[in-house]
């Protein structure tokens, strides 16, 4: 019989409301110990067994950690009264105390334990297995922030942890923990911290191990399959409705509010502050998936958020600005590859609409690998929107842009830093970066065309974060950029659809019959000519819009300031 190794005695809780619970331990009233700092610590813990669960049956689950610091291969007692039990000192101690055997020793990540260094915990584990083959049951992924606490009667690690549930791929749930691990000393010391927390009523005992928590949600996935949107509505945290509710954006009417006396970081806030509240009421649309608008929109707000950053970006400590930057540039890319994938089934929709079913049927193929491609990227999506990561984004974002000066630099004496001072020179700036492609526009190919249109958006969003300031003529001027921006938008999808129906011919996997080569080869050759002609009819849109008039407009627009 395999002896029972040492054990870990600890407190397990579940969050009920994470950012009093942070104030709460960094107010010092738990049991009078001393904490050290805070250090975050990101790992990934994938829990491994043989196929016929040989290390369950003998009362153990089996742990490959990863860390920076390397792997390490866990073995711990289950709950189950199989494996050895630690029993509790005072039997009146609180639910949450968990003791368990546990042993750990060094690993890798290959699922190998021949080729791990020996350690009494691979000993144990490849005695228990028999040697049979491990394989991997599901991943759970942290985020843990720890602190020690230290007292007369010991120490222990308190963790506060932000978790993931994951199997081949598919992120089941997530959940908020606390837990605190006896490290030194006697158990009464975690009992003394027991009644502290238990009495603040920001938590409740946790009488599961991560383990049995993983293991219930792979067994509900099974039952019922993935997780359908209603489904992850139904199955949301308490956390997630009070965010949503503590972030129920502020009415703000159909434009920013921006003034000519606001400051730039202040103008710019307002207009970060309007585009996130449009981005958060199309989250659950896009959650939800039924309209591809409700996305649209999703992605439209942080777009346009984007280029705020770039017009305001010298008012802001540039630490922060690059962080809010790259974390709205993540949520847009996984919302672009789904919007993107979108406008080319919407594109070869319109394009059967009015061919023959022969054609339509012929076309089937090229759509449906088009959809597993939004499929994929809808997946990918869901798992940015249901990350950690996300979550923590949007609370210190939606914090930032409701707190006046945060982030601003400090304005020397005497420098232009107001929207009266300033907008005029930022509208020219982007106007003569428009401008600027005008010596080569003849002979500029697709891609140097769809560098324009960016600078087009540049220019048309610049122009409405600051239309409430200017003169009349800012509504006629932003209409004339869109029509260029929708021009050159139409030949970038035109190309792009192209190149991908380009792509799905020489693809061998695909495989496709003859009536679907030769629709699909018709359908390329469409699109390449529409190109052609999006590119002819250019010109005329391009004079308007770099000519004197506009330019006599935007000085009679600047000059209300």
């Amino acid at each position: 019989m395999t002896a029972a190794p040492p054990g870990e005695v600890e407190l397990k809780y579940r969050v009920r409301d994470g950012k009093r619970l942070i104030e709460f331990l960094d107010s010092g009233r738990l049991a009078d110990l001393e904490a050290g700092p805070w250090r975050t610590v990101e790992m990934e813990d994938r829990y491994v067994d043989t196929s016929d669960r040989s290390l369950a049956r003998a009362g153990y689950a089996a742990r490959l950690r990863r860390t920076v610091g390397g792997t390490i291969i866990s073995l711990k007692a289950l709950d189950n009264g199989r494996g050895p039990t630690i029993k509790p000192l005072n039997p009146g101690s609180s639910g949450a105390m968990h003791r368990r055997a546990e042993l750990e020793g060094p690993a890798t990540p290959e699922l190998v334990p021949d080729d791990w260094p020996e350690s009494p915990a691979r000993a144990m584990l490849t005695g228990l297995t028999g040697g049979a083959p491990i394989e991997e049951r599901f991943t759970v992924r942290q985020l843990r922030r720890e602190r020690e606490l230290r007292g007369p009667g010991g120490w222990a690690m308190l963790s506060l942890d932000e978790v993931e549930f994951h199997r081949e791929g598919q992120m089941l749930g997530r959940a908020d923990g606390l837990e605190i691990e006896l490290r030194g000393g006697e158990e009464q010391l975690l009992e003394s911290i027991a009644r502290t927390l238990e009495a603040s009523g920001l938590v409740d005992a946790e009488p599961r191990s991560k383990e049995e928590i993983a293991q219930a949600l792979v067994d509900g996935a099974s039952d019922g399959g993935p997780a359908t949107p209603e489904d992850r509505k139904k199955d949301r945290r308490p956390a997630d409705d009070e965010r949503k509710a503590a972030h129920k954006p502020i009415k703000t009417g159909k434009s920013p509010g921006v003034t000519a006396d606001d400051t730039l970081a202040e103008a710019g806030r307002k207009v970060l502050r309007f585009h996130l509240a449009r981005m958060l009421a199309r989250e659950e649309g896009t959650r939800a998936g039924d309209d591809v608008e409700e996305l649209h929109g999703m992605r439209v707000a942080t777009r346009r958020m984007r280029a705020a950053w770039r017009v305001f970006e010298d008012s802001y400590r540039p630490k922060q600005r690059q962080r809010y930057v790259a974390e709205l540039r993540g949520v847009a890319r996984a919302l672009g590859t789904v919007r993107d994938l979108d406008v080319l089934l919407d594109g070869l929709d319109g394009y059967t609409a009015s061919r023959n079913s022969q054609t339509r049927d012929a076309l089937e193929p090229l759509a449906d690998a088009w959809r597993r491609s939004r499929d994929e990227g809808r997946a990918s999506l869901m798992q940015v929107l249901d990350s950690a990561d996300y979550t923590r984004f949007v609370d210190d974002y939606f914090e930032f842009v409701h707190t006046e000066a945060a982030g601003a630099l400090p304005l020397p004496p005497h420098s232009p830093s107001t929207v009266r001072d300033t907008a005029g020179s930022r509208l020219w700036a982007a106007h003569e970066h428009v401008r600027a492609y005008d010596a080569g526009l003849a002979w500029a190919d697709v891609a140097t065309l769809h560098e324009l249109r960016i600078e087009g958006k540049r220019l048309r969003y610049t122009l409405e974060f600051f239309k409430e300031v200017l003169g009349p003529e800012a509504g006629s001027l932003i209409e004339q950029v869109t029509q260029m921006q929708d021009h050159l938008g139409l030949l970038h999808d035109a190309d792009v659809a192209a190149h991908l129906a380009r792509d799905f011919l020489v693809d061998q996997a695909a495989r496709p019959t003859r009536q679907t080569m030769t629709a699909v080869g018709r359908y390329l050759t469409s699109r390449e000519r529409e190109t052609a002609r999006l590119r002819r009819t250019f010109p005329p849109l391009w004079r308007q819009l770099t000519g004197a008039d506009f330019r006599r407009r935007l000085a009679a627009s600047i000059s209300a300031l």
